[in-house]
Parts: structure tokens; C-alpha cells; sequence
């Protein structure tokens, strides 16, 4: 009887020996991924059946990324991949979110930076680390009715700032309820993109000195003219498909996703609208979007995590999301692909991101962007004089930087 029991004990001890070992190999071979995409699930099977690693994805609720993200951080418990858009990376990267990839830049072939935009690559950079590797890129053109344009000889659409007034005071003249242009009036990024076009940079080293200089002050009296000379509605209006349909706004800014509304939303003017870049006048810079992957400071998993990485940034990676998801590709070698450098469209944006900028890289940027749109809609709603509102604008932004 002992003798089984010994036996027994034995066998119980080698099997849990055995479970051990293959949890310990599972575990040591798995990496966690947090994204906010649900097509990343089948991404990653594609990867698994290549690779001895097993991924595992958990998708976030882009609403929910930022209370995830931080309770994170502050637990030191997260994932080893982590996908970030650019607009966030001065918060998570300031607050420690990131391991710094800058030595491995060179040891995985497709990091290399002239890989993709030098936009892309510019989101990625805080304060001389490298927090992520591009992934998708966004960026804002004109979409326009090349009909309508055409009628006050535009058929082409503005090149210039000068040409956007010209043609948009002729649109409007076309009697009541008519408007040349829909701007987005809650857009944080769209007042310095106008600036970057007239000329204005963003310094960080000067701080609220930046918006002393006459070229914002230029930009965003464009900005007053527009909705002072009616020349786009101040109130919300009709929806935007229908207007433009219509063509009492033939004129928007907006990303990638919305060829496809427009196609689907109204295609009874298919043929008689186009997009185009930028008007520009000292530039026709844009904004540069989207997202990155990084790797979560303490994970030990980082040579598996890098690997992964490296196949989310090759072209054909990127090509196959962008067929799957629409997001356009951050590689470049991705739009030598006819589906992307064919097609009249996606192509603009192509060339678009050619000339981006990207937006402040200090964490106080939210709160900035946001209180300029509060300013500006007291002078074109309020009727407030637009000098002294950027004056309250500058202080409110030197207590923001000095908190």
C-alpha cells in the first residue's frame, strides 16, 4: 500500500512538474497586444502561422484607451505591444509608457526610418527617445464639386488661399442657403493647419510666444472671414452628404474615410467631385495622423514584441490592412502599389503626405488646441475683436504651459 502511494505521489508530482514546464513555455512564448482595431485579431493568426509565438489581442474602445492606458502605467501592468495614435503619444510617453526603441531602430530592417512619411516618423520621436514604430497614417485634403468650381472657374479646385476666398465669394453669391465651404468648426487641428499654411510654426521652446506672431494672426483673420462674410454657415446646417449633394457646401476638408461616404452617401453625382491638396499659401502643409506600435516599458518580452512589430511594419502588412481596414499605410513602399498609386483619389492623399506637419509634441496640447476653438468662436459667433481675443488666448495659454 505504501509502495502505491509512493507511486501515486510520484506520478502527481512529475504531471504537475510537466503542466508547469508547458505553462512556462506558453507563457514565455506569448505576447499581449493591446489595440483598438478588431482586425488586428486576424492580422496576428497570420503572424502565429510563421512565428513560434502566440499573440494575444484585446481590443480597446477607442473611448476607452485613455483611462486603460493610465491605469496601466501607474500599475506597471500592461501588454508588451501597444498600438497608440500620435495625438497621444506627449501624454503616454511623458507619463512612461514606452520603452525607448531608439537601438533597435537599426537592427530590424523594417524600422528604418526612410521607410515611411517624415511626418510619421516625426509623431514618433519624445523628447530624443523613439517610443513606436509607424503604423497607418491619416492626413486632411479638399473635397470639392469640381462642377460647381468649375462655374466660378475652379474646375480644378483652389490652389491657393487667395483662390479659396475668390471662389468661395463667387459660390456664396449664388443666393440664399448657398455656401462655398464646411468648415469644421470643432476640428482642434484644422486652426493650425490653417497657420502652418500662411507660414506659422510651432516652437515648444517659446511657448505662448508663438501666437504673438502676425502670420497666426493672418491665418486665423481668414479663419473670421469666412464666417463673416458668410461664405460658410455658422450654424450646423443640413447634413453634410446632403449639402454637398446638393451643392450648398461643395466644398469640405476631411480624411480618407469619407470618399467612401461620399461614394456610397451620394452617388448621384459620381463623376462631378474630386479631391484635391491643400490650398496653400506660404505652404500647403496638412496634418499627419494615425498610429504607432510600441512596446510597454517593463514587458520582458521585448525581442518577441519587436518581431512582432516588424511584420506590422512591412509594406505588404500595412497593404493588406489598409485592403482590410482602409487605414492608410505608413510605408512608402506601400503606395507603389497600383491599388494605392493608381486610384485618383487615394492617391492625392498619397501626395498630401508628402506635405504634412506635426502637431505640438508637448502634453499640454489637448487643452491648447481645444481653448483656441473656444476664443475663436467668441469672435466669429460673439462678434469679439479678434486681436484682443488672441491676446486672452496667449495669457490662457502661458498659465496652461506654467501649470
Amino acid at each position: 500500500m505504501r509502495n502505491k502511494i509512493v507511486l501515486l505521489m510520484s506520478l502527481f508530482v512529475a504531471v504537475m512538474l510537466l503542466v508547469v514546464g508547458c505553462a512556462g513555455g506558453d507563457d514565455e512564448n506569448t505576447i499581449k497586444v493591446w489595440t483598438m482595431n478588431n482586425s488586428m485579431e486576424e492580422f496576428a493568426k497570420k503572424y502565429e502561422e510563421e512565428n513560434d509565438v502566440s499573440v494575444e489581442v484585446q481590443v480597446i474602445p477607442w473611448g476607452e484607451v485613455r483611462d486603460k492606458f493610465l491605469t496601466a502605467i501607474a500599475s506597471g501592468e500592461g501588454p508588451d505591444v501597444v498600438q497608440v495614435g500620435t495625438t497621444g503619444v506627449p501624454e503616454y510617453a511623458s507619463a512612461g509608457m514606452f520603452k525607448d526603441l531608439s537601438e533597435y531602430v537599426g537592427e530590424y530592417e523594417n524600422f528604418n526610418p526612410d521607410n515611411f512619411y517624415e511626418g510619421a516618423i516625426g509623431t514618433t520621436k519624445y523628447e530624443g527617445e523613439t517610443i513606436g514604430i509607424p503604423f497607418h497614417v491619416d492626413t486632411r485634403v479638399l473635397f470639392y464639386r469640381t462642377d460647381l468650381l468649375a462655374d466660378v472657374g475652379y474646375p480644378e479646385g483652389p490652389e491657393t488661399w487667395d483662390d479659396m476666398v475668390d471662389a468661395s465669394r463667387k459660390l456664396a453669391e449664388r443666393g440664399d442657403d448657398q455656401y462655398a465651404i464646411d468648415l469644421p468648426q470643432e476640428d482642434p487641428q484644422y486652426p493650425f493647419m490653417l497657420a502652418w499654411q500662411h507660414g506659422w510654426n510651432y516652437n515648444v521652446d517659446e511657448g505662448a510666444s508663438n501666437f504673438e506672431d502676425p502670420k497666426f494672426l493672418e491665418a486665423m483673420s481668414k479663419y473670421k472671414t469666412f464666417y463673416e462674410e458668410g461664405l460658410s454657415q455658422l450654424e450646423e446646417g443640413k447634413e453634410l452628404v446632403q449639402a454637398f449633394s446638393e451643392g450648398s457646401k461643395p466644398m469640405f476638408f476631411s480624411g480618407p474615410w469619407d470618399i467612401k461616404t461620399i461614394s456610397e452617401g451620394a452617388p448621384e453625382i459620381e463623376g462631378k467631385w474630386d479631391v484635391r491638396v491643400m490650398p496653400g499659401q506660404e505652404t500647403n502643409r496638412s496634418m499627419i495622423g494615425g498610429s504607432h506600435f510600441g512596446v510597454f516599458h517593463n514587458s520582458e518580452k521585448v525581442e518577441q514584441s519587436l518581431d512582432f512589430i516588424n511584420y506590422l511594419a512591412d509594406a505588404d502588412t500595412q497593404l493588406e490592412w489598409y485592403k482590410e481596414v482602409n487605414e492608410l499605410p505608413a510605408n512608402l513602399e506601400a503606395w507603389e502599389d497600383p491599388v494605392l498609386a493608381d486610384d485618383p483619389m487615394f492617391s492625392v492623399f498619397g501626395e498630401q503626405l508628402q506635405s504634412t506637419e506635426v502637431l505640438p509634441m508637448i502634453t499640454e496640447y489637448t487643452e491648447i488646441s481645444e481653448e483656441l476653438l473656444k476664443y475663436l468662436e467668441e469672435v466669429y459667433r460673439g462678434g469679439a475683436d479678434l486681436e484682443s481675443t488672441l491676446e486672452e488666448y496667449r495669457a490662457k495659454v502661458s498659465d496652461i504651459l506654467a501649470d
